[in-house]
């Protein structure tokens, strides 16, 4: 597969309530876009969004559906069905899974300017699980793994798709082989010879990644071959 590359500022910008946002993925799974991307493996969705400033998305509800929340800049007072009054911060995720049970959350921005948010949807791979949540700090110089792999060894979801972010400074590496897609903020860096920028989602074989600036959030998604383990 040849790099492909889709820039945030390429499409147009949508939103809801008090939230602004440009979709990247809108899997054909979840209904599609015309100017979207399909996602990879069970990863549908992708939003780059900003709160508006005390804009919030008023309480709605998820079935079936694991939502995953990455704080780039602001913060974000979480209200709802799971872990209620949680606040998430630079660098910070947040992970919902629905499940069969479902969700209610209201994400407010408590702050007199705009602050921004990746939102991520990936499906279960298994419907009827119990609701759950997990939260995570970027250790920064490396990759976290935020999503997937094994329950009982990572702490995350378990998922044959693997998500994983992290806070890189110049010159760091990533490389992975088979099939990827990674989404860059803050910064600029090197992805198999191209230069790529804030807002660039790139999918592609064989990820050899450099940061050329300080102080990068990337994420990168992939697919792992395991064997589950189900004990909970």
């Amino acid at each position: 597969m040849n790099l492909q590359i889709l820039h945030k500022n390429d499409l147009p910008l949508g939103g809801f309530a008090g939230l602004k946002e440009h979709r990247l993925i809108m899997d054909n799974k979840v209904g599609g876009g015309d100017q979207t991307w399909d996602g990879l493996g069970q990863f549908v969705y992708l939003a780059d969004a900003q709160f508006l400033p005390k804009g919030e998305t008023r309480l709605h509800s998820h079935q079936e559906i694991d939502v995953i929340s990455i704080m780039v800049d602001g913060r974000v007072e979480h209200e709802g069905s799971l872990d209620h009054g949680q606040s998430i911060h630079v660098n910070q995720v947040q992970v919902q899974r629905a499940g069969g049970e479902g969700f209610k959350h209201n994400e407010i921005n408590p702050d007199n300017k705009k602050n921004r948010m990746l939102q991520l949807w990936v499906l279960p791979e298994t419907k009827g699980e119990p609701a759950d949540y997990k939260f995570y700090d970027l250790e920064r110089g490396t990759l976290n793994m935020i999503y997937g792999g094994e329950r009982n060894q990572n702490n995350t979801l378990d998922s044959h798709t693997i998500i994983k972010a992290g806070v890189l400074d110049k010159g760091q590496t990533i490389s992975c082989n088979g099939e990827f897609m990674l989404y860059l903020t803050r910064g600029s860096a090197e992805l198999n010879d191209e230069n790529i920028k804030d807002g660039d989602l790139v999918r592609g074989n064989n990820l050899n990644f450099r940061a050329t600036m300080d102080n990068v959030l990337v994420f990168v998604v992939t697919i792992e071959n395991f064997k589950f383990n189900k004990e909970k």
